[in-house]
């Protein structure tokens, strides 16, 4: 995974209002939620939801599905667990011993 996509998947999470939809999602999963019930929750008004929205379906982090004018959101679960994954690998790499083959 290239470093842009990680570094825009983390700034999209580092806004407090994103964060919130994003955990929400994931507490919903495997069925998501509509935009509706996303918004109720956490009170946010629509105008400001759908750019909230907008900033975590860019970075990949949410996927959406339109059913007749029914909108679902997913957390996209395979996205951030690689990102975690990539970061994870990385760990104290620069400290290993080398080994004598």
């Amino acid at each position: 995974m290239e470093t842009s996509s990680i570094a825009k998947a983390l700034a999209e999470l580092g806004n407090e209002t994103r964060l919130e939809i994003f955990r929400l999602l994931v507490k919903s999963e495997p069925t998501g939620l509509n935009i509706g019930e996303i918004g109720e929750r956490l009170s946010v008004p629509a105008s400001t939801l759908a750019f909230h929205l907008r900033g975590l379906v860019s970075a990949e982090l949410v996927t959406q599905t339109k059913q007749g004018r029914t909108v679902t959101c997913r957390a996209n679960l395979n996205k951030i667990t690689t990102i975690i994954s990539v970061l994870e690998q990385e760990c104290c790499i620069d400290n290993q011993e080398p080994t004598n083959d």
